[in-house]
């Protein structure tokens, strides 16, 4: 597949680095040379340097024969004109764009970007996914990551290991005979750092973060299983009123109607904006590293604090301020991978990266026609994929023993009309069934070429 990708910014960048490993034909456009000059020496990209936006600068990339377009400069703009001129003068296929300017997304102007106006197949508001990635795990106490899939049927749950821990020392195969009917299955493990692919007799550590799925009727019994049973925040202090902060308080005003959520903005012209938005909230303009705006805040009552200022040190130290406070949980908002080793030692609960929820968004629309849904296993390690079973795919009329999957892949369930079951061994699988399995970053393209289709699917 050709692709060009325009920005070569920590997205950019990450997204050119992925679909280079599955060895796509990648071109990065952006005006910065230092930075065109990173990825090309780093990476099996092509590398051109100038305005995105310009037609001789796309053609330049090699857009006239392209599959697709990725646009996530800096500007929205930018953004946007490089996908209608890439549809205009080019008739690319597929068009991605980044769209942070909220106002560009308002429901009133819905039809800017339809075919016939501004032609973007997909956009991607990291703001919106953010904000919605931070409520789902509002709504599962103790998660550290929650990801929706087969049509809410089913859900990927990111889950630390506590000293309390149940299943400590317990190897994988024996849970079946712990849990009978648990309809869960684990499908990786970040341990110290590093991505591992369980296999049954692994074990679980103290520290391990499991990432496992199971169907949603089973979501409080898996919890359960791992230590977690923790009750649903009623009060909650956000700090940080931007895009991210006033679409996050919007989510809990929505899907929580019962919990109360006090706000802390530093700017007074921004806390009046956002007070306007949030009838159900209280807006408090001052410093969120104040001690008198925190106590105002009443944080001694709050039960999460979630801090998503656009600074990652404040993120960090507002944090440990309520967990000072006694707050039970902390959620911070951290753009610097640098910080991720502090998040453990320094108390931090749940540590949210835009940059990995926004490739996520984008690389789902990449693997378009054979994934439904993925999900970005820490940058560096692999995917949780939602995937098609197709006439054409070579697992259609085999079990799972008889398919030869590739290292690296774990299958977790099969979804089949209204019955979701744990992938075994003598599993078989058909055309129409949806599965949820974990993939490696090396093993990615082998799966796609398991769920193989014909042209004409498209």
């Amino acid at each position: 597949m050709k692709i060009v990708i325009c920005g070569a910014g920590l997205v950019g960048t990450s997204i050119a680095e992925h679909l280079a490993n599955e060895n796509n034909d990648v071109t990065v456009i952006d005006q910065n040379e230092a930075l065109v000059r990173k990825i090309s020496e780093s990476q099996d990209v092509r590398g051109v340097v100038g305005l995105a936006s310009l037609p001789n600068i796309l053609e330049r990339a090699g857009i006239a024969d392209a599959d697709m377009l990725i646009a996530v400069t800096f500007a929205d703009e930018v953004n946007m004109v490089a996908c209608q001129i890439a549809h205009s003068l080019f008739d690319v296929p597929l068009k991605i764009a980044r769209i942070r300017q909220q106002e560009y997304l308002s429901p009133i102007w819905a039809d800017l970007f339809s075919r016939e106006n501004m032609p973007i197949d997909n956009i991607i508001s990291p703001e919106i996914e953010v904000a919605r990635a931070i409520n789902r795990r509002l709504s599962v106490p103790g998660a550290l990551d929650v990801v929706p899939m087969a049509d809410n049927r089913a859900v990927v749950v990111g889950v630390r290991c506590d000293e309390d821990c149940p299943i400590i020392g317990t190897p994988l195969k024996q849970l079946t005979e712990l849990f009978p009917g648990l309809l869960m299955t684990i499908l990786a493990i970040i341990r110290d750092g590093v991505g591992v692919v369980p296999s049954s007799h692994e074990m679980l550590n103290v520290g391990d973060e499991v990432y496992f799925v199971c169907g949603v009727d089973y979501l409080q019994r898996s919890m359960a299983a791992f230590g977690h049973e923790e009750t649903e925040a009623r009060r909650i202090v956000v700090a940080g009123a931007g895009n991210i902060g006033l679409k996050l308080a919007q989510e809990i005003e929505t899907a929580h109607p019962g919990v109360s959520t006090r706000m802390i903005e530093r700017d007074p012209e921004r806390a009046r904006v956002v007070a306007g938005a949030l009838p159900k909230s209280v807006i408090l303009n001052g410093d969120i590293l104040d001690v008198d705006i925190l106590e105002e805040a009443d944080i001694t009552t709050a039960e999460t604090f979630i801090a998503v200022s656009n600074d990652d040190e404040v993120n960090f130290i507002s944090c440990l301020l309520a967990k000072r406070y006694g707050v039970k949980r902390t959620i911070a908002l951290i753009n610097k991978m640098t910080y991720a080793p502090l998040i453990r030692s320094l108390g931090i609960d749940v540590a949210v990266n835009p940059r990995v929820i926004t490739v996520s968004s984008i690389l789902q629309h990449v693997r378009r026609g054979r994934v439904r849904n993925l999900h970005s296993v820490q940058e560096d390690f692999g995917e949780v994929l939602e995937v098609e079973v197709l006439e054409t795919s070579s697992l259609a009329g085999k079990t799972v023993k008889e398919s030869k999957l590739p290292p690296g892949v774990l299958l977790g369930v099969r979804l089949r009309g209204e019955e979701i079951v744990v992938v075994r061994g003598n599993t078989d699988f058909i055309a129409g069934d949806r599965l949820v399995l974990f993939a490696t970053y090396e093993a990615v393209k082998k799966v796609e070429k398991l769920f193989a289709v014909r042209f004409d699917f498209f």
